[in-house]
């Protein structure tokens, strides 16, 4: 998301012939301390806007310059552009290319990468492959469905909300009753159905060699204290540095405490006052304990903030004040200003969306440009309204928080294809393309792969070489033995065959010479980039078929292309696209104007991270921030008080804070109404003696006299008809 600029490699302010003093003098004290502690673990609280990214690049940059090997130190971040935008800085900083030998990336990264090295010792199958949120959501309904829980006289958990439920319960290490009864309570009757469906989910992907994204960090986790390879995965590394550590669960904190059994430097930087992701299983315990699972941490604290004036930070600091437990900081900036952040009261929604339209183009008159101005809410649909004010006042916009690239139907049927020559055994994948093809359904599909073997126990990693040992690649069987589809599909299951024996490097010719299926054969030959044409030409006529739109969907096999025409390895490329996918499709943004210029309108969860010259925050009302869905325990309000916190430190020079008076709402049971509103509890009267206090549609130069505001009382008026 363009985040209106944000501190780059330029702001290091060196160049690689700088000596180690010359950039260690740019740095502030804390930051200094930080960036050059020596042994044992450390703590870095890093207040929002107060250069954390530069500190943990510089403090990599300096193990580096004091004779640390780049590839004994381990960087983990939430994304890969986030640790290759910091490997980047390091070598930058210390003029080294050695810099990009640094293990960077994301928690599931690097678990991928490990258990490809060491899965072997957890009997993890060779050549498994990595379920994105969809395929695993699908698989759990495939199991839904044949245990029969899919016709039901009443109503079931879906399969997102199984697999959310699954997720949860793996990810925090809770047991299922627990977590239904906390986060799920309306599913607790169907306690034991779950199990059932849980267990054969599991089940199903182990056959399938299949990992989703909590496996890959339960394996790695189990890798740690596995005996002597659990040493081995531990003794890599001399330094660990974990960026955003508030936004960890207990699994990655478990995973920390594992690779400490003897690499004992572990870093991580965060801020708890930004600790805003409960519902992916983060919880803000695991840097507030941090001192107690790393007995001798030492706890650094950055509080100078490079971003925000003085008095955003001044209602920031006030509104954490009030937390219930916290890190004490309090964030100071040396950019003053006389401009308070305003709050803004307004009548309605209507007359909310009016006035932050109307502050928009002001500040664009005035030469900021709508990319460096942005709107925040809790919730995506809170920003429904204003959409049509902007669209009508011809202010475009792009909205951030939506469906991946990945997501895209058209985009996932491509992948499909690359993952079954990857793993010919991905029963999800197989399910997916054999769908495509006319005159085939569920149950043909079905039968399909059961000609095929998709379904039996894969190959054991036991390293023995002996293929009669193991079962046939369905892929093999495919191009020897094909299995009798219906007379619609015949056409596009023979091009099918081919485009797969193909990229495979698998002979198509009906029968090996002995009569039985061949060995499976090693890929050869096409290069990814080819693979992905020759399946393109296969999939193109069936996509244009399928799809409305289909010349805007085009440019996204397009991107698909460029992306995987980077890499070497198929199995690289889909893992990268799998843990990191790019955020949007072309088609799903809306067009900017001709001078490329569009205001941003985000939740708050999705604009962490970023910062704009001017923010607007809307719905500051109870039941919004906090929303009503977070208030039944401490923790849910203590969660939407920093997420109020993280919206307010987004703003550089402006800050307005938006509270509608009264809401209309349609009711079955009474017909249109309105109800009035609280101001936000976190908005108390400490807090607002900090902003600048204004109504919407009331003149602020107007003065009013005395005599004036009681001749316009309405109370006034009356009191005088029962008044002698």
């Amino acid at each position: 998301m363009p985040c209106g600029g944000s501190i780059g490699t330029a702001a290091i302010g060196v160049t690689g012939g700088d000596t180690v003093a010359d950039w260690l003098d740019e740095l502030n004290p804390a930051q200094c301390e930080a960036v050059t502690h020596g042994d044992g673990p450390l703590l870095i609280v890093a207040g929002a806007g107060t250069g954390k990214t530069r500190t943990l690049a510089c403090r990599v940059a300096h193990l580096i310059q004091e004779g640390v090997p780049p590839e004994r130190i381990l960087l983990l971040t939430f994304t890969r552009r986030a640790a290759a935008e910091m490997i980047h800085r390091c070598g930058h900083v210390t003029g080294r290319q050695t810099a990009g030998q640094v293990w960077g990336g994301t928690f599931h990264a690097v678990a991928n990468r490990l258990l490809r090295v060491y899965g072997r010792a957890l009997d993890l199958a060779d050549g498994f492959t990595v379920l994105d949120q969809s395929d695993a959501a699908d698989l759990m309904n495939l199991v839904r469905t044949e245990l029969g829980f899919a016709k039901r006289k009443r109503r079931f958990a879906r399969k997102s909300t199984l697999l959310s439920i699954y997720s949860r319960m793996v990810s925090a290490d809770r047991p299922l009753e627990e977590t239904l009864e906390t986060h799920f309570p309306w599913c607790q009757d169907d306690a034991e159905p779950m199990r059932q469906i849980f267990e054969g989910y599991a089940r199903r992907k182990r056959d399938g060699r299949l990992l989703d994204y909590d496996d890959l960090l339960l394996y790695w986790s189990a890798l740690c204290v596995t005996p002597k390879v659990g040493e081995v995965v531990s003794g890599r590394f001399d330094h660990i540095l974990v960026d955003e550590y508030q936004d960890t669960n207990p699994i990655q904190a478990e995973i920390l405490r594992g690779m400490h059994r003897r690499c004992r430097n572990i870093c991580v930087v965060g801020d708890d006052a930004q600790s805003i992701y409960s519902f992916r299983a983060a919880t803000v315990r695991n840097i507030l304990d941090f001192p107690k699972q790393f007995p001798g941490a030492r706890t650094v604290t950055l509080e100078q903030n490079y971003r925000s004036i003085q008095p955003i930070l001044a209602a920031s600091n006030a509104v954490m004040e009030q937390a219930r437990e916290r890190y004490t900081k309090d964030l100071f900036s040396d950019r003053r200003s006389d401009q308070k952040p305003i709050l803004m009261t307004c009548v309605d929604e209507r007359g909310q969306c009016d006035v932050v339209c109307t502050l928009i183009l002001e500040h664009l008159e005035q030469g900021i440009p709508l990319m460096n101005q942005a709107v925040l809410f809790r919730t995506g649909h809170h920003s429904a309204m204003l959409e049509v004010e902007l669209s009508r006042r011809n202010i475009p916009f792009r909205k951030f928080g939506g469906l991946k690239f990945v997501e895209a139907a058209h985009i996932k049927d491509m992948l499909a294809l690359l993952r079954v020559l990857e793993n010919p055994f991905d029963e999800i994948s197989w399910f997916r393309i054999l769908l495509l093809l006319d005159g085939i359904g569920p149950r043909t599909a079905a039968r399909i792969m059961d000609h095929l073997g998709v379904r039996q126990s894969p190959p054991a990693s036991n390293g023995v070489d002996d293929v009669d040992a193991n079962p046939v690649s369905p892929l093999q069987r495919l191009a020897v033995d094909p299995p009798t589809v219906p007379p619609a599909s015949r056409e596009h299951f023979g091009r099918l065959r081919t485009v797969l024996s193909e990229c495979c490097g698998t002979r198509v010719n009906g029968k090996a010479d002995n009569g039985k299926p061949r060995p499976k054969q090693r890929q050869q030959g096409l290069s990814l980039s080819t693979q992905v044409d020759r399946i393109r030409s296969f999939y193109e006529p069936i996509f244009e078929r399928i799809y409305e739109n289909p010349q805007i969907r085009l440019r996204d096999i397009d991107q698909l292309s460029q992306i995987a025409a980077g890499y070497r390895s198929r199995s690289r490329f889909l893992t990268d696209v799998t843990l990191d996918p790019p955020e949007t499709t072309s088609d799903l943004a809306q067009a900017p104007f001709l001078e490329e210029d569009y205001l941003t309108l985000s939740t708050i969860h999705s604009a962490k991270g970023c910062e704009w010259t001017v923010v607007h925050i809307i719905h500051a009302a109870d039941g919004m921030i906090p929303s009503d869905m977070a208030v039944g325990d401490e923790d849910g309000i203590e969660e939407e008080r920093r997420l109020l916190y993280v919206a307010m430190t987004r703003a550089k020079d402006s800050l307005y804070v938006h509270f509608p008076l009264r809401y209309y709402h349609r009711r079955f049971d009474m017909g249109d109404g309105h109800g009035y509103a609280q101001r936000s509890r976190y908005l108390t009267d400490a807090v607002c003696a900090l902003f600048e206090q204004r109504t919407a549609g009331v003149d602020d130069d107007l003065d009013l006299d005395e005599e004036t505001t009681r001749a316009a009382d309405p109370y006034g008026r009356v009191s005088r008809l029962w008044k002698a």
